[in-house]
């Protein structure tokens, strides 16, 4: 239960959909009429109070129309009212749809999405809407322009031609799937137990090319060559697997090719088609091969837990719950390969090589095992690749213990090269000449340092190559690199280290310059010829974006103190549309042409400058070795320089990259921090950049925030006496340690910790069931050695064993079902509190993880933080549950 005098006072997010639509409704129609006498005067801001939360919402950009005159974006609010709304960019004529998803365009002139109920289709132009079952399937063939829909339940495939609005339909339709090209579909249909897959072209004809005419078996799994020259699918006329069938259909020859599990002399007695699906099938661009999975016939039923004993052996390759979960490689799947021609079968995978990829124009495959050097200490071993013939099944070594990072070995498009990152350079095997050589060795700039904050120094990246494979592009760590294949030449695109200005061609997901490859992935081909937009990010804060072209170089879009993301660019118009927010400026959608003026398409949280808020700004401090760093300073909302405040510090390793990051303020936060609801409570709040060297993860903690913690002192902006700390998960052992060392804090906040280094070494992360002595050697935790090894080093870096020297009041607070950070930890620091009789309160969350994701122990946590340093930084004795014992 919640404590009466910790519960919000504004409207719950459970509250009814019908008192918020009332609510809006007096906000947006009835007071501006109340307000005209005051229309032209200075309003004076409002008092940002836990009532107003609930107006904020967060604006998710989906997509926009080939021809830019359209965007569809969502809005999310903590209750629940959220909606999907498709505005126009010239005139801003907007649709919304109640909690609409999935928006995607049909050409110019329609948008398909999903809502609550139903899948439904616009037309832009005159609002018109078709609402269809969930279930239905819908595609757009932009070489037509027709939308394409199959009714599952009643088995109709429609083709609506949206230039003539007529109405194509067939019935009995069970499957379908559009060619790469967007010309044509396969269709699978079922007429009186009779099975029938043909192809069928999305043009004027109502002809079917059959395949298969009234066969007894369904055919499923539908799949095009990437080029559209072949089908293939498989066929099975009871549920006996080995009645199964994979099918090739070669369009340009129109002849069918077919491999019967029970009848084909050579496949293997032990094995079925997968019909998991774990390998998709996939045609090769000669299309003399199909790829495809084969699964055990007699899989051995996994035991429960329960049902018996768990057997931990220290020789194992991986710790038992990691092997239950992702070992077990003679229970999967393997990729073979089916040469139609010939009807030979070549198992590649297997066991003893479980993991999987092709090279680009899937001429042959690549394999490895990551047990090979297990059991070890890193979160992932290294592991030796192997390069399979594909008609032979031989393997040949490609690399030994190579790095098993998905970025670090890629093949190139064409599938000549495989580049690979290993021993600080890149290398590029050839396997035509068969040689490997190190095409970075005379360039003299590092192409790897510290690229995920979790992790151990990698590659910077390799986003794709030039057509025909001639040039590799590299990242270093601020420019873009064409290195040619054999290392012979290079030249750097761009020139951001001048500046300090990192330059990445711009990209809307992580995996938008990757091919998916089965478990690995492949590279694809960037044109240098065409106009390149790059994103770039300043060491001084600022972000923006550059157009790359070849004969004019780079030119910048638009740059400044601001966080542009989400770039948009409409060639064919010159149109780009992006996302644009700081911290006091709530993101909004910007559309710009060329060099014209901005005009904003949608402000979110447009009520946002009603209330007072607060800045943010980037400092920049020096730790005690004269090493200069940056940080984060939020300034409280109304701030008054003839006022001093207090100030929370937040420490999370580094954080200046969020600068103009706008936060909605919220109670609904899994860790309990939000910085706009603080500094609209009158807190100034710090986030430094901590740097850690190997082997002084707690003496470099202290270091740097207590560095920037004075460097803010020395500025007169806060009250030194009222200054508190707060982190979570690693966060939360650095306010452990910190506090051990010093007495500058007047109170600490510590969520989801770690007090003790050598017992937490021991632990395993079982949200990835990996031993967590892989977060220490080279890892987040930085210490270099085992604690057998030097156990002096990780005492030192120990909170709960320096427990005795705090004078800081802390709360603690952890989920006790976390499986990421054992709550365990926090027990452990506070009965060491208690042993000693320090001031230290804990919350235990039953069935929370490391994150807290019930609204009511997000809300709970939230104001018991809140509370807790109003008692300590403002002397607030409306709560008296800090300081008092539980009867």
């Amino acid at each position: 239960m919640i404590p009466q005098n910790i519960l919000p006072v504004g409207i719950k997010k459970q509250e009814s959909l019908y008192m918020n639509l009332n609510f809006f409704l007096v906000l947006f129609v009835i007071l501006p009429l109340v307000a005209c006498p005051l229309w032209g005067q200075v309003v004076q801001k409002k008092q940002l109070t836990e009532f107003d939360y609930q107006k904020w919402g967060e604006l998710i950009v989906e997509n926009i129309s080939q021809n830019g005159q359209w965007i569809s974006y969502r809005m999310i609010y903590d209750n629940d009212i959220d909606t999907l709304f498709v505005r126009n960019t010239a005139n801003l004529k907007t649709y919304n749809f109640p909690k609409g998803i999935f928006p995607r365009f049909a050409g110019n002139g329609h948008l398909i999405c999903k809502d609550k109920n139903n899948l439904r289709t616009l037309n832009l132009t005159s609002g018109d809407q078709e609402a269809y079952p969930m279930d239905t399937q819908v595609e757009y063939s932009s070489a037509r322009d027709q939308i394409i829909t199959l009714l599952k339940k009643d088995k109709i495939l429609q083709i609506l031609n949206l230039s003539t609005n007529e109405v194509k339909t067939i019935h009995e339709v069970v499957h379908f799937s559009l060619s790469p090209n967007e010309k044509e579909v396969i269709i699978s249909i079922k007429e009186n137990s009779y099975y029938s897959v043909g192809i069928l072209g999305l043009d004027n004809t109502s002809e079917i090319n059959w395949i298969i005419k009234q066969g007894s078996g369904e055919f499923y799994n539908l799949t095009w060559e990437e080029n559209g020259k072949a089908v293939a699918f498989y066929t099975a006329s009871d549920s006996n697997d080995d009645s199964m069938s994979l099918c090739l259909y070669n369009l340009q020859l129109k002849k069918l090719y077919k491999l019967d599990a029970g009848e084909q002399s050579n496949f293997p007695l032990d094995k079925n088609f997968d019909k998991d699906g774990t390998y998709p099938l996939s045609i090769s661009p000669d299309l003399e091969k199909v790829f495809f999975g084969l699964a055990p016939k007699n899989r051995p039923a996994q035991k429960k837990a329960s049902d018996t004993v768990e057997v931990w052996n220290t020789a194992d390759k991986w710790i038992y719950p990691r092997e239950q979960r992702s070992g077990r490689f003679y229970e999967k799947a393997n990729l073979a390969v089916w040469y139609p021609a010939s009807g030979n079968i070549v198992q590649i995978s297997s066991a003893d090589f479980p993991s999987v990829m092709l090279n680009g124009n899937k001429t042959m495959a690549i394999v490895s095992n990551p047990k090979q050097y297990e059991p070890q200490f890193e979160i992932e071993a290294p592991r030796d690749y192997y390069i399979v013939n594909l008609v032979t099944g031989e393997k040949d070594i490609l690399v030994r213990k190579q790095s098993e990072i998905h970025s670090d070995l890629l093949p190139s498009p064409s599938g000549r090269f495989i580049a690979y990152y290993r021993d600080n350079n890149w290398w590029i095997y050839d396997a035509k000449i068969k040689s490997h050589k190190n095409i970075t060795q005379k360039i003299k700039v590092a192409f790897f340092g510290r690229v995920f904050i979790l992790g151990g120094d990698s590659a910077y990246g390799n986003p794709g190559w030039t057509p025909g494979d001639k040039e590799i592009l590299l990242y270093d760590q601020y420019d873009i690199w064409a290195v040619r294949y054999d290392g012979t030449s290079f030249r750097r695109l761009t020139k951001g280290r001048e500046n300090k200005n990192k330059f990445r061609l711009s990209t809307l997901g992580d995996y938008d310059l990757l091919v998916q490859n089965y478990d690995g992935w492949k590279g694809v081909t960037i044109d240098l010829n065409d106009k390149l937009i790059l994103r770039a990010e300043g060491d001084d804060g600022k972000t923006g974006y550059y157009s790359l072209e070849k004969d004019s170089g780079m030119k910048q879009i638009l740059y400044g103190d601001s966080y542009f993301d989400n770039m948009h660019y409409i060639k064919k118009h010159h149109l780009y549309i992006y996302q644009q927010q700081k911290f006091n400026l709530p993101p909004r959608l910007v559309v710009k042409e060329n060099n014209s003026v901005e005009k904003i398409i949608f402000q979110s949280n447009s009520h946002y400058n009603k209330f007072q808020w607060g800045t943010s700004e980037l400092i920049s401090y020096s730790n005690s070795k004269g090493k200069e760093l940056q940080g984060i300073l939020y300034y409280p909302a109304n701030y008054s320089p003839k006022k001093k405040y207090p100030m929370i510090v937040y420490v999370y390793e580094k954080q200046s990259h969020g600068l103009h990051k706008y936060i909605n303020p919220t109670l609904f936060s899994g860790s309990g921090f939000n910085a706009s609801v603080l500094t609209t409570n009158d807190y100034f709040i710090l986030c430094p950049d901590i740097e850690h060297e190997t082997g002084k993860v707690g003496e470099d903690t202290v270091d740097c925030t207590v560095s920037a913690t004075h460097h803010i002192i020395n500025k007169n902006l806060v009250d030194p006496l009222k200054v508190g700390l707060m982190g979570h998960s690693f966060g939360g052992y650095e306010v452990n340690f910190i506090i051990t060392q010093t007495d500058l804090f007047a109170a600490a906040v510590s969520g989801a910790s770690i007090a003790d280094l050598y017992s937490f070494y021991l632990t395993v992360g079982w949200d990835l069931n990996i031993s967590d002595m892989s977060r220490f050697q080279s890892q987040q935790w930085r210490m270099g050695k085992t604690p057998f090894e030097d156990p002096d080093l990780y005492l030192k870096n120990s909170p709960i064993v320096n427990t005795a020297a705090i004078k800081t009041p802390i709360l603690l607070w952890a989920g006790k079902a976390d499986w990421h950070v054992n709550w365990q930890q926090s027990v452990e620091f506070y009965m060491a509190l208690r042993r000693l009789g320090k001031s230290a309160t804990m919350l235990l969350y039953p069935n929370e993880k490391h994150v807290l994701m019930k609204e009511k122990n997000q809300i709970n946590l939230s104001l018991r933080i809140s509370q807790w340093f109003d008692y300590y930084l403002k002397n607030d004795q409306s709560v008296t549950w800090p300081e008092e014992a539980v009867n």
